[in-house]
């Protein structure tokens, strides 16, 4: 569904991702991990059309959506959670899932239908319901992280990328992620998700691919990407931690 093709990115005169190949079929769920810095947040804005790449091609779909701006790939299905959950303050939660039913994808559904939506979407992703109606400058760091997510469900995406979805829960909050980050995929969208707890790569990644100073260093399925002696040195350090 997703094919990488030399993708490269320059910022100034840092080349932040370098010459990357990746492909990823309907289904998966593909763990983006490495140092800070490695240039995965940036491969991720590339692919959700936050940034235009400056060589290489981006298809999804069978379609080139290389340097097409973000709203146009939102609607051919590809949603984006960012590092820093940040939503609209003066928003409610409802409102602001309501705006990815109303705006996110193709349908045109009524306010009623799409407030109907946004609230069976929040649900799912276990935010609480009698914090529907709450403006968003007032939740919590957890509850923030439920809401950007529902706010991405609802373009009804067939690919989500995750940009570090479980940093800052607790070791429970991280398990109840997990869980629904498989409950996402079993309902019939991909992931591609970046994450420094390698608990949870490894424990919901079909495969692992790992970037270093931009470059793909390995990709793979994860036992074999965890004992690679490149990966270790360069990220892991010691395995045995995991």
């Amino acid at each position: 569904m997703l094919s990488l093709s030399g993708v490269t990115k320059q910022i100034g005169g840092l080349t932040a991702v370098n010459n990357v190949d990746l492909t990823m079929s309907t289904g998966q769920i593909i763990g983006l991990v490495g140092p800070n810095g490695a240039g995965k947040t940036t491969l991720l804005n590339i692919i959700s059309g936050m940034l235009s790449p400056t060589g290489g091609k981006v298809t999804f779909l069978n379609e080139d959506i290389t340097g097409m701006s973000a709203d146009r790939i939102c609607r051919r299905g590809i949603s984006k959670t960012f590092q820093i959950a940040e939503s609209f303050p003066n928003l409610s939660a409802e409102q602001c899932v309501m705006i990815g039913v109303l705006f996110g994808n193709t349908r045109s559904p009524d306010m009623r239908d799409a407030r109907a939506e946004a609230l069976e979407i929040l649900s799912f992703v276990n935010f609480p319901g009698e914090k529907a109606g709450t403006l968003t400058r007032n939740l919590n760091v957890v509850e923030l992280k439920r809401l950007q997510l529902a706010r991405a469900l609802a373009s009804h995406p067939k690919l989500l990328l995750l940009d570090e979805l479980t940093t800052g829960l607790n070791p429970k909050e991280s398990s109840e992620a997990v869980d629904l980050i498989r409950k996402i995929r079993d309902g019939g969208t991909s992931i591609l998700i970046i994450e420094h707890v390698m608990s949870v790569i490894m424990g919901v990644s079909n495969r692992i691919v790992v970037l270093d100073h931009g470059e793909k260093i390995a990709d793979g399925f994860p036992h074999d990407v965890v004992n690679n002696q490149r990966v270790i040195d360069t990220y892991l350090g010691d395995i045995d931690a995991f």
